[in-house]
């Protein structure tokens, strides 16, 4: 079982490894119009998967923009997923003015954290990740943030997404 940190804090990690090289699992989340989606929704092109524990606070809210902002002109998906309902996500975009983010809650069974080992044990709250799927849905990158309030790698994720 993998450990983290989170606010400095140990947190256990629950869930199924995966690993760079590994298909990637199926998922099935709930999108902003509260319709169930899953991984074959974004079929046929490469995906770089933001995992942020709240999208309403600042790391996560400048970690949604960067990705979004930075992969943008890629022919590609950048899926943001939070365990946040859909209305909170929603709202989010709204306030923020952005029409093109995908964000995705993981709020009704947390299969996504499960089936990529990012569930916060006791805080059932989703871990800072970031994965690179090429459209064949291989894993080519794969950063889980040891300490929960840290960015992830920018570069090393965004250099994945454009060579996946």
């Amino acid at each position: 079982m993998a450990q983290i940190t989170f606010k400095q804090e140990p947190v256990q990690l629950l869930g199924q490894d995966v690993s760079v090289g590994d298909q990637a699992p199926d998922f099935t989340v709930v999108d902003n119009a509260l319709q169930t989606v899953s991984l074959s929704n974004y079929e046929g092109k490469k995906k770089l998967i933001s995992v942020v524990p709240s999208i309403d606070t600042g790391v996560c809210d400048q970690q949604t923009r960067k990705f979004n902002e930075e992969a943008s002109n890629e022919e590609g998906y950048v899926l943001t997923i939070s365990a946040d309902l859909p209305f909170a996500q929603k709202r989010w975009c709204a306030s923020n003015g952005l029409d093109n983010v995908i964000t995705l809650s993981d709020y009704q069974s947390r299969s996504f954290a499960k089936n990529y080992g990012v569930l916060m044990d006791g805080l059932m709250l989703l871990a800072r990740a970031v994965f690179v799927l090429d459209k064949n849905n291989k894993v080519v990158y794969k950063e889980i943030v040891s300490e929960g309030t840290d960015f992830p790698d920018f570069t090393a994720a965004l250099e994945a997404y454009q060579n996946a």
